[in-house]
């Protein structure tokens, strides 16, 4: 097939960016562990930071470019910019397109790297002022907005509220502004929702997490429009050194094959054991999109088609017994990031940094669930285990 833009999105998960390896005849593209391309006979006129061309692995490589189109067309982009991490894709955003004295609105729960360069790195050295604030309040936002906004930012779902912002409307905003849109959507994926189509201009994700779905490798990646992207091509990537290895590009590659079937269980298992959790006379909250209780419900249902596998709950307890419930889990791990395989859990105390923009039910510490891809039985069995230990 020659278009493969025009086949479903399943299909593209599997086709596209992959191709018959010329040498073997492999029906698998492989790894291509090289720092360096052979040059073409005259290389005298060769743009030697071409971020598309095959010269250096710093500027692009064979394995970066394949994910790359797998990207963009799974997001509807016209370009991708694969980099080595989540944060190293959001930094690269930024970098490009904030100078000195520049104003951005952004999220004001955010991941804590967003948080530390927009409140300490970027103003401090750069000058570039940050408005942090609930990007759910249209209003706000509107409010917000300066003639030196270069950029709104949100993170929708929101890590760790699973806050949910609605992107069409805030599109609309930044457009009003002149300003550019960009989108956290690593919690949903290009298969729950697509900024792009919703009117932003960026959209960004940690391919860490649910994209690569392993929890074996990095990387981070920036859709959208080529203008856009091949800016930061050529300043985070190629000049600030922030590239992808062949190998993490590769295991994206593999992963991205099954992301539909991932996130459809991610999602019905999650709603399982937030119905559960929410239910549990121990539980003082759970915020979980598809949950109708869910302040945002209403904006998560329109513009997600599910609601993925990331839920925060508290506990009616102490910190010491929020700890001592992770701690007698037996089945779920207690371990940073989202999107694996095996479920994973993390405490976050009241001491949070970021603790004065949470909402209320927050405040007291709550506990950051990335639900697996283990039978949603089994996970919850491990969950009143777990109740009874601690007597709740």
């Amino acid at each position: 097939m020659a278009d493969k833009t025009k086949i479903s999105f399943r299909t593209k998960c599997i086709h596209v960016g992959n191709g018959i390896d010329k040498e073997t005849g492999a029906i698998r593209r492989p790894i291509t562990m090289a720092n360096s391309y052979r040059l073409p006979e005259d290389a005298s006129t060769l743009n030697w930071s071409d971020p598309n061309q095959l010269i250096y692995t710093r500027n692009t490589s064979a394995n970066q470019i394949y994910l790359q189109e797998k990207l963009a067309a799974l997001e509807g982009g016209e370009d991708c910019v694969v980099l080595a991490s989540g944060v190293a894709a959001l930094a690269g955003v930024f970098f490009t397109f904030l100078d000195q004295h520049a104003h951005i609105i952004c999220s004001n729960v955010s991941y804590i790297a967003v948080y530390r360069l927009l409140q300490e790195y970027f103003p401090g050295k750069y000058g570039v002022e940050t408005t942090l604030l609930d990007t759910a309040d249209l209003e706000e936002i509107k409010k917000a907005l300066r003639p030196n906004t270069k950029i709104i930012h949100i993170e929708t779902p929101g890590n760790p509220t699973t806050r949910v912002s609605d992107i069409a409307e805030i599109a609309k905003i930044a457009k009003s502004g002149g300003a550019l849109l960009t989108v956290d959507s690593t919690f949903a994926t290009p298969f729950l929702q697509q900024p792009l189509k919703l009117g932003a201009d960026l959209v960004i994700h940690s391919l860490t997490k649910y994209i690569n779905g392993h929890g074996d490798s990095m990387g981070g990646a920036v859709i959208g429009r080529k203008e856009l992207i091949d800016q930061i091509k050529r300043q985070a990537m190629v000049n600030l050194g922030g590239a992808i290895s062949p190998f993490n590009a590769w295991l994206i590659m593999r992963g991205v094959v099954t992301l539909p079937l991932r996130m459809k269980q991610h999602s019905e298992s999650a709603m399982k054991v937030a119905l559960f959790l929410a239910a549990h006379p121990s539980v003082a909250f759970v915020a979980y999109p598809g949950l109708e209780s869910h302040p945002q419900h209403e904006i998560a249902k329109k513009q997600m088609s599910l609601y993925s596998g990331v839920l925060s709950f508290g506990l009616k307890a102490d910190a010491a017994t929020h700890n001592k419930f992770v701690n007698s889990l037996e089945l779920i791990v207690p371990a940073v990031s989202i999107g694996h395989d095996e479920s994973l859990i993390v405490y976050v105390g009241p001491d949070d940094e970021r603790n004065h923009f949470y909402p209320a039910e927050f405040k007291n510490g709550h506990l950051r669930f990335s639900v697996g891809l283990e039978e949603a039985a089994d996970i919850i069995a491990d969950l009143k285990q777990s109740f009874e230990k601690c007597g709740l």
